[in-house]
């Protein structure tokens, strides 16, 4: 993920790309002598069936990146709301660009609708956010960037089997360890595949008998809805649509854990704001990014496959209103939420909510999925509105 918010996402966790069946490789051990665990890979992938020699040149030239973890630690961006953080994502340039692209690969997102049920507008999202359709992919080298990762004990498990599926790409000659490059977290391409993505989805779009995900957009574009279709994408059916509901509405129905069906929804007063809301017995979930007071979205099962590419709250509810801009929506009612809590405002908060029992998932000022769960049971505890936006009256009450 190159390193520019104005050009593609930063995300929280990269475990957006990555299966949780991927296999261990808890062996070898975080921190340390970088030298030393080098060599500690070397030999995990030689004793996992690697070819010894194939495992030397791969390794041989490794180098730990400190702009990586710098770039790791830096995701401010992520605290911004919902309505600041789409503006800043989503510029008129964009939409123009991506209805541009729709065009020129006409046939091609033909073929992906028919043989994987993949709407144009959500490819395009992702491409656009990934990398400016295809404009910004990153300057860090891929190999020392997953083993710097893999290095760092924040996740290590999440990145050394990316480390043994760059090696896999390697020795079939997909991956060059001295050339490749990408963003800070490994992903290559014009949509940002991490290596054991490319290894099970990446898909010869062009016809040309390789897998090339920086040159080829048809061979990006159809590895990415291979992915998506991997992450289960229901074909036919909406991600998320805008809606506008009564005035008396009770927003602890809201989240993402208050499912419900179509039919239900509508008889609670929710109403498109335009076109429909779908089949009666799709099941949805009302999400209110910024509170009552700004969007409110359904948000169907299709979204959580954004949410496997991605895992950040705001970026998966940007890009998949993006996508829907893209095939056609309005502009979001921007209404008027009001003023987020700064950083330290919502690390006090998230310090409270821990202290009361609640999971918020680190203390980070980010207002992911755990902190509006506990932020909306706290809410309900407490007589407030339960939109699950934290404000300053919350703070104060705890």
């Amino acid at each position: 993920m190159p390193s520019s918010p104005s050009c593609t996402r930063l995300p929280i966790l990269v475990g957006a790309f990555v299966a949780a069946t991927l296999p261990a490789a808890a062996s070898v051990p975080c921190g340390g002598s970088f030298g030393a665990f080098r060599t500690a890979m070397e030999r995990e992938a030689v004793a996992r069936g690697a070819d010894p020699r194939v495992a030397a040149r791969f390794f041989d030239g490794v180098r730990q990146d400190p702009a990586v973890i710098r770039a790791d630690r830096a995701q401010g961006i992520f605290q911004l709301p919902f309505v600041d953080f789409s503006r800043r994502l989503i510029s008129r340039s964009r939409i123009e660009n991506g209805r541009r692209n729709a065009e020129r690969h006409d046939a091609l997102f033909d073929r992906i609708e028919a043989d994987y049920g993949i709407p144009r507008g959500v490819l395009l999202a992702f491409w656009a956010f990934e990398t400016d359709y295809g404009a910004v992919q990153g300057d860090y080298n891929t190999v020392n960037a997953l083993m710097t990762l893999a290095h760092d004990c924040r996740r290590p498990d999440l990145f050394r089997p990316q480390v043994f599926s760059a090696l896999d790409l390697f020795a079939r000659g997909d991956l060059d360890p001295d050339r490749t490059t990408g963003a800070w977290a490994g992903e290559v391409g014009m949509v940002q595949m991490l290596p054991s993505d490319i290894l099970e989805h990446g898909r010869d779009g062009d016809g040309d008998g390789r897998v090339s995900l920086k040159t080829s957009p048809q061979d990006a574009l159809l590895s990415g809805a291979a992915m998506l279709a991997g992450y289960g994408w229901r074909p036919g059916e909406p991600w998320l649509r805008e809606v506008t509901v009564p005035a008396d509405f009770d927003w602890a129905l809201s989240g993402l854990d208050g499912g419900r069906t179509v039919a239900e929804w509508a008889a609670l007063g929710v109403a498109a704001r335009r076109g429909d809301l779908g089949s009666a017995e799709l099941q949805a979930r009302l999400l209110v990014p910024q509170g009552r007071r700004g969007p409110v979205f359904l948000a169907y099962p299709n979204l959580d496959v954004f949410f496997e590419w991605n895992q950040s709250f705001v970026y998966v509810m940007t890009a998949a209103y993006f996508a829907t801009r893209l095939e056609g929506a309005p502009v979001y009612l921007a209404g008027d939420a009001g003023p987020g809590l700064s950083d330290a405002e919502m690390r006090q908060l998230q310090e409270k909510l821990a202290a009361r029992g609640h999971d918020v998932g680190g203390i980070d000022g980010i207002l992911g999925a755990m902190t509006r769960a506990a932020v909306q049971a706290e809410q309900e505890r407490l007589g407030l509105p339960a939109d699950a936006w934290p404000t300053r009256e919350l703070l104060d009450r705890l």
